[in-house]
């Protein structure tokens, strides 16, 4: 899997090509069928770090919200969907319990780098 970090700007061209929305949004997840000679495919998660900021502010911090997204991302390589409020509510149950043990095991404190933000 590879973990991209963007902005507004980076990410919206990425949207275009996935889904054909020409916005800004917090994170898209990618999965791509296996070259030819190759057994696995590969995945890829685009996480929007300037939202990180701009919502951390309100939301419990940075840090939080941009492990929120990684591991949102995360649970669409899974297969998960929120395309209900059923499905959307088991994402985020799983995707707590998951912050949750990130936390416990120190992940999510400065997962920014104790860079504040400047916006």
């Amino acid at each position: 899997m590879v973990l991209t970090l963007a902005d507004d700007d980076g990410i919206t061209p990425v949207n275009i090509a996935v889904f054909a929305r020409h916005r800004t949004t917090d994170v898209i997840s990618a999965t791509y069928q296996p070259m030819p000679g190759e057994s696995r495919g590969h995945a890829e998660v685009f996480v929007n770090v300037e939202r990180a900021w701009k919502i951390g502010r309100t939301a419990g911090g940075a840090s939080r919200e941009l492990a929120l997204y990684i591991a949102h991302g995360c649970q669409h390589l899974t297969g998960a969907s929120d395309h209900t409020p059923r499905l959307r509510a088991a994402m985020r149950r799983k995707e707590r319990a998951w912050l949750r043990e990130a936390d416990d095991l120190g992940y999510i404190a400065g997962l920014t780098g104790g860079v504040k933000s400047t916006g």
